[in-house]
């Protein structure tokens, strides 16, 4: 079984859970594949840290000790805002030699402070993605996915997306039915696609400001397979057409075509990864009308389609509890 040795760098003021979180799946994967991760995690001086939240986290090394690693993790949290010196640079001389660099939240500003991501494509929390851009413009900063892969770099979103990221690389190293027994053992999906937005529809639009709008808003939300057309949803709102697309945008920051296509999106991933109905029902159920314009629509907004992700993401019944022995 070939080991690919992860260190998890920790700093005071670090967030507990973008480094227990991956931390736990790299742990379980090692109970399918025996040794397939051994973890080490180190601090500066090898000393404990203090997370952002007031936990102490015990470090196995100082960082000068760690020696090489197959997959270095950063992790993100307060202190990644206005970093040790001393970190970045041994960031910026040792992260290069690792096979894999990952990190988590704001795990990627510190990674862009050592220059580890000119040229490259990533993501980090959505609150930072503005800091991370106006402060390293040779960064193409996305701020809509969980996580992004760029070569051997991958970044994540905001903490628990750094466990579908960890779960993503178990699945590339040891396959789906590992990933897929991690994932269940931590009570999470293995279903969520690098691509997927950080937001739902609903938070990724402002909630718009006068009441006829949100009503709006919320029927979009409770009837993907209605009428939505610009002029069904301005007669709704009592407005012109004209009047209602300008207000929608101005109150909720997109318009009322992008919002509805987010909806029925998110609709049919949902029925798609629960539900057993076939793609004609789900469909007509997100309000596409038929499989190929929901087709196009998933190929378009998640590069794979309808058929493809069902397969990669749909969620295994649970098992039927055993009947009671008869007495």
């Amino acid at each position: 079984m070939t080991q690919r040795p992860v260190l998890v760098v920790l700093f005071d003021g670090v967030q507990s859970l973008d480094v227990t979180g991956p931390v736990e799946v790299f742990a379980g994967a090692c109970h399918i594949a025996a040794d397939a991760y051994p973890i080490r995690t180190a601090s500066l001086d090898g000393g404990p840290v203090r997370t952002q939240s007031g936990l102490s986290l015990a470090a196995d090394t100082s960082l000068a000790g760690a020696g090489p690693a197959h997959t270095l993790l950063v992790p993100g949290g307060e202190g990644s805002l206005d970093p040790d010196p001393r970190l970045v640079d041994w960031l910026r001389v040792h992260a290069p030699r690792a096979e894999r660099l990952v990190s988590v939240c704001t795990g990627a500003l510190l990674l862009a402070r050592a220059g580890l991501l000119d040229g490259r494509r990533a993501t980090t929390h959505w609150a930072f993605c503005e800091t991370l851009a106006a402060g390293h413009p040779e960064v193409e900063v996305d701020p809509d996915p969980i996580f992004v892969r760029d070569g051997r770099i991958a970044t994540s979103a905001g903490v628990t997306a750094g466990i579908d990221l960890a779960l993503a690389l178990v699945e590339e190293d040891l396959g789906r039915d590992a990933a897929l027994v991690v994932a269940r053992h931590l009570v999470v999906f293995l279903r969520r696609p690098g691509n997927q937005s950080q937001f739902s529809a609903q938070l990724s639009a402002q909630t718009a400001r006068r009441a006829p709008l949100r009503e709006v808003q919320r029927f979009i939300t409770e009837h993907p397979d209605a009428d939505l057309s610009v002029d069904a949803l301005a007669a709704r709102a009592r407005l012109s057409p004209r009047h209602f697309a300008r207000a929608f945008r101005a109150e909720t920051g997109t318009t009322p075509g992008r919002y509805v296509d987010r909806v029925r999106l998110e609709h049919a991933r949902r029925l798609l990864e629960d539900a057993g109905g076939g793609v004609q029902e789900v469909a007509r159920a997100a309000g596409y009308g038929t499989p190929e314009a929901m087709r196009r629509a998933f190929v378009k907004a998640l590069g794979t389609p309808p058929a493809e992700y069902r397969r990669r993401f749909h969620a295994p019944p649970h098992p039927a509890p055993a009947p009671a022995p008869a007495h």
